[in-house]
Parts: structure tokens; C-alpha cells; sequence
């Protein structure tokens, strides 16, 4: 009788089993070292995948011996415990490579390493190449075209997500309740799958679960201890979208293509964020630039140009040290959870890498509040700039994020001037948030809308106003917060105002009951404020635009119609003003003027 020794690839991957089976192996000693059978059976007491499959191939190779005129026998040493910690330095793969020379016998291998080094000393081998028969996957069967995700548990009827992000339905696609044996046969499947394709990889292996790539298919199985039950849970991304699939406007795409390069994508789980950032990662791409990713597991729909990393020795922070000696353009961070996550992911903004990063909230704030401690929150604005929800796979909220140094809104001492993080709305430019230092935590507070209280503030000009037009009929009033306004008079009135010691003024402060600065009109504060600003009106298909210089990029400016207050704007790069003809402000504009001459801008400083 021939003699073969059989290497662990061998038997997991069931070449060896198909051999026998096809009667290309017959009349054979076939020698398992001790070594092979006690890494496996290391592995299935961790409840590691490879392990069972393994022992379940061995079981089956002794079924078969009698019909085959097989002899299936254990030989060789016990490992230690050390040969089991270095099997991945190749010490258990020098010891069945040993017991091939003392029996004389051919080693079978499907491990391209063990085969060339048997070969370099010596040993008779036998390469058996892997064959990869992805049609013969049992969990395929309950996919079809509109199938996200399949759902997997023991004693349970198989289920399945059906539908798209945002609008799905969760129905049963199987009349049987699941054994064990037969989520055993799947997990068998795939865990072979990953020792013969290069499409399948084992992304995380841990006691009681794994995490395994396969393709375009992301599969979590999980056993006891770990879970209560054997469960397998398979996901497939159903949609594959590029940038024109959504819902763009000319601005964000301008943003996306040009000023973007802190970028956050924020939304719940199955909301659509990874399907954004692989068409933010296709589109920058396409665009020729160098594209990374970062992901673990590797599941994102990118182009094949785009190359996409995992954990190196387990840790993102070791994949950084290796991406900046790439040099890429663009990254894309998907799933930023861990606090080392977020680190990592600012030391490389830091260093100029244009970073898109996948964080899961239930709201966009949510996911700035999600950088906040674990960074510090003078350099968020440096690290992001914009922030994009995702909502039933679409684009629904996009902020924007700018470090100023003001008296937060609310409050109205100058000497309480701290760095405020302002959020705006980049739809219309509206601050919504702001984010500062009060005491010893740092606190979002929201801010309202300018917009929403238009009418409110006019007639608390009017009735301010009123008030000192007996000391100057030219009296201009500036509101600066809910409780503090500036009053701008001539300056020969000033004195009337103030009184003796403060006295006049403190009643028409306990009066109207807000907190007023009287400033001469010969001030730079009220040229700033009443200085009309030059500007050219026209139109794109979705946005009015009004150019007043690049001079102005980055100020702020009030639109009047008809000396009557409408809204305030942040003058954009190249110093022009786009106000989407969707928003209210826009229409709101379209519907007081009649002309462009109607239209009055006046440079402001917040």
C-alpha cells in the first residue's frame, strides 16, 4: 500500500475527500499526523469554524476507507502548547512535514508554502489545487434580487429582509424549522469556501464567532457560548449607487468635488451610509484620484482602482502607519466606532488625508456628539466639515461645521467670548447649533432659526426705535440676541440717552427689558452695519446667485427688499451668495421683489 500523509488544508478544504471519491486515490495508508488532528481539535474547543469542518472531513474520510480499500491512521507526536500558539509561524506544518519522512510517505498539500518547502527538503508531494464551487453554496438559495439580508437560527424558520434601505419588510422564506445539522452543512460550506477562494476571507475569528467576507457577501455566524443558539446571519447590498443616483444640488456637488474633505456620513443601521460612501469613494476615483478604505469587514461596492484595507495585526492604527506611505488622496473610514477609531481617524485628516468616515446615529448631531471627548473640540472643525444624514437611502440633512470666536447666542457679556463651533444647515445656511466650553462640559445648544423669527424681531425694531426717535429721528437698531440690541445715534444724542450716571438709560433698559449698546453712527460698527454692498443678480437652475466680490468670501451679509429685512447669508467662495429657489427664503425673496433693484445687500459681522 501507498503511503500518504495528509496536511490540514487538505482535509478542510475536502480535496483530499474528492480525490478518494473519484477514485484517483485507492489502496492507500493515509496517515493524519497527531499534529493536524490536535490543531483541529484545538480549534473546535475555541468553536472556530475550521475546526468543526476539519473534524467533521476526518469523520467522513473513515466512513469512506472501507469502500476505497483505505487505511485511515494516527501517527506522530501530541503538540504542545507552544507548536498550537505558533502554528502561524509554520511549527505545525514542520511537524507533519516530519512525519512524512519517517514514514516515507507522499505529502498532500494544498498549501502552495508546505508544498515548495517539503519539495526543498526532499519529500515526495503532491500539490492538490483548490477548486472553488460557488454554485454548490447552500445559503444561496434563499437570495434573490430583492433580498438584503437572510436570517439564520437554530430551531427557527429562516428569515429574510426584504426591499431597500429605509423600506423593507421582514417575511419568512421557508416552511421548515432549521436543525443544527443542517446550519452545521452551511457553516461547513463556507468556512471551506475561504481556504479556496481568493473572493472569501475570514475578517474576524473569535470564541463562538466569526465574521467571513465572501464575495459581495458579509456572513456572521455565531454558537454557544457566544449565543444561545447556532445562528448564521448573511447580508448582500442589493443597490449599488454613484453620486447622480441621489439628489444632489449644484452646491454640495461643488462642495463634495472641491472644499470637502472632512466628511462624516451618519444614519441608523440599514439607512443606506455605506452605500453613500461607495459612491463617494467611486466618485473621487473617478475623478483620478488615489482612493483607500479602511473596513473591517471589507464589504464596500467599490471600483476595483480602489483599494481596501483591513486591521493590520489588529488595529487600524497600524493600517494608518501603512496608508501614509501610499500617499492617497481620499479614504474612506467605514464604521468609525471605537474610540482608537476616531483617533486614527483625526490623526489623519491632521496629516492632509481627505477622510470620509461611516458613523452610526440616529441623528447628524449625534455623530459629531460622538467625536466630542474622545478629541479635542478645538480642532472637530479642522477634522470635519461636513456632516451628512442619511435617511431611508437618501441625502437628508447636511451640515456644516465652522470655529469662530464669539459670545455664544443667548448670552450677552462681550467678556463671555469663548471659540464657538457653529452648525449651520448647508441647504440654506441657517445656524441651527453651536458648540462651546460652558464650565467644565462641552454642550450643543441649539439656536433659532433667523428665519422663523423675521417678523417678531421687525416689530421689536419698530418698537425700539420708537422709543428713541424723540433723541434722534434717524435712529437705526441693530438686534444682536433675544436680550441685548445696539442703537445707533448721532452722536451729539448720546449724552441725553445715558443720563446723569447711567440713569436714563437703565429706565429704558428696565422698560423695553432687554440690555442696549449705544453707539455713535460716526462708529465703524454702524458703517459696517448700514454700508449697502454692491452686487450682480443672476440665475443657475437651482439656486439665485448674487456675486459681490471675492473680497467678501467667508463675511456675512443681510438681504433686504424694499429696506425690509428677509434673511442673512454667508458669502461663498468666489464671493457669491446661492440661495436654493426651493427654500422658503428664495421664494420668500422671488415673491417681495419685483425686480432686482428692489434687492438690497448689507455687509454684516456676526
Amino acid at each position: 500500500m501507498s503511503k500518504i500523509v495528509a496536511d490540514t488544508s487538505v482535509i478542510i478544504n475536502g480535496q483530499l475527500l474528492t480525490h478518494i471519491e473519484s477514485g484517483s486515490i485507492r489502496n492507500s495508508e493515509i496517515i493524519i499526523p497527531q499534529a493536524v488532528f490536535d490543531e483541529l481539535q484545538s480549534q473546535a474547543s475555541s468553536n472556530k469554524e475550521q475546526g468543526f469542518v476539519g473534524l467533521e472531513k476526518i469523520r467522513k474520510l473513515k466512513e469512506l476507507s472501507g469502500n476505497f480499500g483505505l487505511e485511515i491512521v494516527l501517527k506522530g507526536s501530541h503538540t504542545s502548547v507552544d507548536d498550537i500558539k505558533f502554528a502561524r509561524a509554520g511549527r505545525i506544518d514542520a511537524l507533519i512535514a516530519d512525519v512524512a519522512k519517517q514514514n516515507d510517505a507522499i505529502l498532500y498539500t494544498s498549501d502552495n508554502v508546505q508544498h515548495l518547502v517539503a519539495q526543498a527538503e526532499g519529500v515526495d508531494t503532491v500539490f492538490l489545487k483548490s477548486i472553488i464551487k460557488n454554485e454548490g453554496l447552500e445559503f444561496l438559495k434563499f437570495f434573490d434580487s430583492e433580498t438584503m439580508s437572510v436570517h439564520l437560527k437554530e430551531n427557527q424558520y429562516p428569515l429574510a429582509k426584504k426591499g431597500k434601505p429605509g423600506n423593507f419588510i421582514l417575511t419568512r422564506i421557508g416552511d421548515d424549522v432549521l436543525s443544527r445539522d443542517y446550519l452545521e452543512l452551511i457553516s461547513s460550506q463556507i468556512s471551506g469556501m475561504t481556504n479556496v477562494s481568493d473572493s472569501s476571507t475570514v475578517e474576524i475569528s473569535k470564541t463562538g464567532a466569526s465574521v467571513i467576507q465572501h464575495g459581495d457577501y458579509r456572513i456572521a455566524i455565531t454558537r454557544p457560548p457566544f449565543s444561545e443558539s447556532f445562528e448564521i446571519t448573511i447580508v448582500h447590498p442589493i443597490v449599488k449607487l454613484s453620486l447622480e443616483d441621489y439628489e444632489i444640488s449644484e452646491e454640495l456637488m461643488e462642495r463634495f468635488s472641491d472644499r470637502a474633505e472632512g466628511i462624516v456620513i451618519s444614519g441608523a443601521p440599514g439607512s443606506g451610509k455605506s452605500t453613500l460612501a461607495s459612491g463617494l469613494a467611486n466618485f473621487y476615483h473617478n475623478k483620478g484620484k488615489i482612493v483607500k478604505t479602511f473596513e473591517s469587514p471589507r464589504d464596500l461596492q467599490v471600483d476595483p482602482g480602489v483599494t481596501q484595507y483591513g486591521k493590520l495585526d489588529g488595529s487600524f492604527d497600524n493600517t494608518a502607519d501603512i496608508l501614509l506611505l501610499v500617499r492617497p488622496d481620499y479614504t474612506i473610514f467605514d464604521e468609525v466606532r471605537r474610540r482608537e477609531d476616531f483617533v486614527t481617524f483625526a490623526d489623519l485628516r491632521l496629516t492632509g488625508v481627505g477622510m470620509v468616515g461611516v458613523v452610526h446615529a440616529n441623528s447628524p448631531l449625534d455623530a459629531i456628539q460622538r467625536f466630542i471627548g474622545k478629541i479635542e473640540l478645538g480642532i472637530i472643525p479642522n477634522i470635519l466639515d461636513t456632516v451628512v444624514f442619511v435617511k431611508d437611502g437618501e441625502i437628508n440633512t447636511v451640515y456644516d461645521l465652522e470655529l469662530k470666536v464669539k459670545v455664544p447666542s443667548g448670552m450677552t457679556e462681550s467678556d463671555l467670548a469663548r471659540p464657538v463651533i457653529e452648525i449651520r444647515n448647508f441647504k440654506d445656511n441657517v445656524l441651527e447649533h453651536e458648540i462651546y466650553t460652558f464650565g467644565e462640559e462641552n454642550i450643543i445648544v441649539p439656536v433659532s432659526k433667523r428665519v422663523e423669527k423675521v417678523g417678531i424681531e421687525k416689530l421689536a425694531e419698530d418698537k425700539i426705535r420708537e422709543t428713541f426717535k424723540r433723541y434722534d429721528p434717524q435712529t437705526k437698531v441693530e438686534i444682536l440676541s433675544d436680550n441685548r440690541v445696539k442703537v445707533f445715534v448721532d452722536k451729539q444724542s448720546i449724552s441725553s440717552i445715558i443720563g446723569k450716571g447711567g440713569s436714563n438709560i437703565n429706565e429704558i433698559e428696565k422698560f423695553l427689558k432687554v440690555h442696549i449698546d449705544v453707539v455713535s453712527k460716526d462708529s465703524n460698527d454702524f458703517s459696517q452695519s448700514s454700508n449697502s454692498l454692491p452686487f450682480t443678480f443672476s440665475e443657475s437652475k437651482t439656486a439665485l446667485l448674487l456675486t459681490v466680490g471675492k473680497e467678501y468670501t467667508s463675511m456675512h451679509a443681510d438681504v433686504h427688499v424694499d429696506d425690509k429685512y428677509v434673511t442673512s447669508v454667508r458669502i461663498g467662495k468666489k464671493g457669491q451668495i446661492k440661495i436654493p429657489k426651493r427654500s422658503d427664503v428664495a421664494r420668500n425673496l422671488m415673491k417681495l421683489a419685483s425686480s432686482q433693484n428692489d434687492i438690497q445687500l448689507f455687509l454684516k459681522d456676526f
